[in-house]
């Protein structure tokens, strides 16, 4: 009996989920919009554009700097400073198209830029992220801890994320396209409302 009261409480979490999810408007057309609305020359291409359910993220590749570099660390420097340079200069006009696509998109904007291995985000959103850990997953975080990989269990989540997140691109990309048609179907079905 317990069992099936549990159900229906998760069930209706997820359909709770499912309705506040639907609230937020789509950002499909996002990068299309940016590229439209960022002016001419900033970047030498259209930028890379990343939704979530919290923030959109707008990173562009910088010219490269000119000129002879004794090491890869002089050049770094160089790229470095170029960033720092647009993100100044930009500052205005990057709050103003900002505050048009959060009004549009319902969504807080990141901005970032790029110079061959360099790359700088300026002020993404952190969101907190709240679970419940069993034993045996606590155990994982705290070994992270306890081997100085990260400072905190919070940390050590973050890490982990982050650590499957790189090595598993293929398989979340299929999986995001999996729940992309599923969304489809989803908007085609019957309303129920």
């Amino acid at each position: 009996m317990f069992r099936h009261f549990e159900a229906v409480a998760q069930m209706r979490r997820d359909w709770a989920g499912r309705r506040q999810q639907s609230e937020i408007p789509p950002a499909d057309d996002a990068a299309a919009w940016f590229g439209g609305r960022l002016p001419e020359g900033w970047f030498t291409g259209d930028p890379e554009v990343t939704v979530d359910r919290d923030e959109i993220v707008v990173v562009g590749e910088l010219p490269a700097p000119t000129g002879e570099y004794a090491d890869d660390a002089a050049r770094a420097a160089a790229e470095d400073g170029r960033i720092s340079r647009f993100r100044e200069e930009t500052r205005d006009e990057r709050i103003d198209i900002a505050r048009q696509a959060e009004h549009r998109y319902q969504r807080k904007v990141a901005w970032g830029a790029r110079i061959g291995g360099t790359k700088v985000l300026f002020t993404t959103l952190s969101a907190p992220v709240m679970t419940r850990l069993r034993q045996p997953e606590r155990l994982v975080l705290d070994t992270l801890v306890d081997a100085g990989v990260a400072r905190s269990r919070s940390e050590a989540l973050a890490w982990a994320v982050r650590t499957v997140g790189e090595h598993a691109d293929t398989w979340l990309a299929e999986l995001r396209e999996a729940l992309t048609k599923v969304d489809d179907l989803r908007a085609k079905g019957p309303d129920l409302g």
